[in-house]
């Protein structure tokens, strides 16, 4: 039952993160500034770190199929996301061994998944040439306001979702 509420959550971030550039004042949106919100990727992170247990996958598993739906919905190249998500949330489930699980833990393993993934993306759409954006100009038309954004909604879910996932994680192993 837990699964299908993550799964829920997933759905319904995934629905909020492509109205995003619509909440964001019209000088930032046409600026050349450019913020990718991966906030499914940031709930997915919590439940890597929050939920997940060494033989657990879910974080992956939900990784692959919502970058799918991202790829079907958002983009024209199907696969990019989801294998980056899942990838990366694989990373961020291995990572989290070496680190508390903590605020700040939790905040250095988003910041580096986050980095992961959308560097991962720039590399890849600039290997099949749909980008042609400079590695310098990535970083700081991209990569930095991609991660400070996100990072305010990691900030705002940490809160919300990390004791309820917590619980959960115990549930799961008490069964």
């Amino acid at each position: 039952m837990k699964k299908y509420i993550i799964a829920l959550f997933c759905l319904l971030l995934l629905v909020m993160q492509g109205m995003a550039m619509g909440w964001l004042p019209k000088g930032l949106v046409y600026s050349d500034v450019l913020i990718t919100p991966h906030w499914v990727l940031v709930f997915l992170f919590l439940v890597a770190i929050f939920y997940d247990r060494e033989h657990t996958y879910s974080a992956v598993w939900f990784g692959l199929l919502f970058g799918l739906l991202i790829d079907v919905v958002y983009t024209g190249v199907l696969g990019v996301y989801m294998v980056t998500y899942a990838l990366v949330a694989y990373a961020i489930h291995g990572l989290n061994r070496w680190l508390h699980s903590t605020f700040i833990g939790a905040s250095v393993l988003t910041i580096i998944g986050i980095a992961l993934a959308d560097t991962s993306l720039y590399i890849i759409y600039s290997f099949v040439q749909i980008t042609d954006m400079t590695w310098a100009d990535y970083a700081t038309l991209r990569l930095l306001p991609t991660l400070a954004a996100n990072m305010i909604v990691f900030v705002i879910l940490f809160p919300l979702i990390k004791e309820r996932l917590s619980i959960w994680s115990e549930e799961l192993m008490n069964t």
